[in-house]
């Protein structure tokens, strides 16, 4: 290792840059639910638990906007399918 190194050209910020479509954040999430997302990568042998949260979070999205009456349909259904 070098006693001194220059810095003077350096530049600040991630050492790999953010891909397009993404935006880097802190956020806090619970142990378990972490856990729980790794878990299931392992179990598929591979892949990647942040985009799983990711795909979990549009599904809740698109859920959310879904109207009253299409939502109600669709937890009949569900409902009937345990049923039978």
């Amino acid at each position: 290792m070098k006693r001194e190194y220059d810095f003077s050209k350096a530049k600040r910020g991630p050492v790999i840059p953010v891909p397009k479509g993404k935006t880097r954040i802190t956020i806090r999430l619970d142990e378990d639910v972490i856990a729980w997302f790794r878990n299931q990568v392992e179990k598929a042998a591979g892949g990647n638990y942040q985009r799983l949260i990711n795909d979990a979070l549009r599904q809740f999205i698109a859920r959310a906007q879904d109207p009253l009456e299409e939502t109600l349909r669709r937890v009949v259904r569900e409902e009937i399918r345990r049923a039978s």
